[in-house]
């Protein structure tokens, strides 16, 4: 028996080793969002000189938000989206999606938000399985993506579970390349390429995918979490993911999706005053600049320690040496 933990512990020590030693982001400022009636933050885009946020409980508007010294002031931005292209998926997660909208709101579900350098703005829709794209000019647009999408997504063991669907969406500054993040179950990475109106996928749709479990952050215990995603962001050409049960952010490759360098934020989110029950209180939105991430936290309304109740965003400083750092 003792030989077997001695393996044990030889086996794991690289994969603790590797959790301890990850940079901590620094926390410049911490800010709740008044004026998102139905809360639920769940995506955030730096867009023409100001940051917008997306509720998943609410299909019909962006937030513009205007910064404040205690707070953030979202601004609703109302738009029409035209009915969405049919969903090929099974029966039975349409319908679980379709009575979730009917109960809770969002029968669209847009639970991602990025922009292209042009100011169009796009929207994932988790329970339509589809992208609505909000032009700079002109009228909203679900995008033509291809049909193989899904297919080869569920194929790799993507998209098989309800609420597990597209859960972060990336867009480059010229808009011809789109990135969604299929949020757990298995999770991971597709890219598809714009071709005049329509987009496909070269070379394949998925550039990974994966299942399994990992310890989570040694406040919260070390407990085991399955491997999620909750936000995506391009920066620089790297993709980068928001894993809330690990509560860090991940550099990935744009060819394969791998793993090259991540940062953690459990020490400033998982403060006393910061905790929220174990079901709530997850950071679901991400944006990536030069000077560093805004995280965006999807409280559903529930209170954390110290009692705040709106949904919150972080500002974290980029980490020393920059997002390219390999140190």
């Amino acid at each position: 028996m003792q030989r077997l933990l001695a393996v044990c512990l030889l086996a794991c020590s690289p994969q603790l080793a590797a959790a301890s030693a990850l940079e901590e982001l620094k926390l410049l400022s911490e800010q709740p969002v008044e004026g998102i009636a139905a809360g639920n933050l769940s995506g955030l885009a730096w867009c023409e000189g100001a940051l917008w946020a997306v509720s998943d409980r609410e299909d019909e508007r962006l937030y513009r938000l205007q910064p404040g010294t205690t707070q953030w002031q979202a601004e609703a931005e109302h738009f029409v989206a035209p009915n969405p292209p049919e969903v090929r998926l099974p029966w039975g997660l349409r319908m679980r999606g379709w009575v979730a909208g009917l109960v809770r709101g969002g029968a669209l579900d847009f639970e991602g938000l990025s922009c292209d350098a042009a100011g169009n703005r796009y929207l994932v829709s988790e329970a339509k399985a589809a992208v609505l794209q909000l032009p700079a000019i002109g009228e909203p647009v679900w995008l033509k993506l291809p049909q193989g999408l899904l297919r080869q997504a569920r194929a790799s063991g993507m998209l098989l579970h309800y609420n597990s669907l597209f859960e972060g969406i990336a867009v480059d500054p010229a808009g011809a390349r789109l990135w969604l993040a299929a949020e757990r179950m298995r999770r991971g990475l597709l890219v598809v390429h714009k071709q005049r109106s329509s987009w496909d996928c070269t070379g394949g749709c998925v550039l990974f995918s994966e299942a399994g479990s990992e310890a989570g952050p040694a406040q919260l215990g070390g407990k085991e979490q399955p491997l999620d995603f909750s936000g995506l962001a391009f920066h620089n050409e790297k993709l980068f993911t928001l894993e809330r049960q690990a509560h860090r952010i991940c550099r990935r490759s744009l060819s394969d999706g791998s793993v090259e360098r991540c940062w953690s934020f459990a020490s400033e989110a998982l403060t006393d005053a910061r905790r929220y029950s174990p079901t709530y209180g997850l950071a679901e939105a991400l944006w990536v600049d030069a000077d560093g991430a805004w995280i965006g936290v999807d409280n559903g309304r529930f209170s954390r320690a110290d009692g705040e109740q709106r949904p919150i965003i972080w500002r974290f400083a980029a980490p020393q040496g920059g997002w390219g750092s390999t140190q």
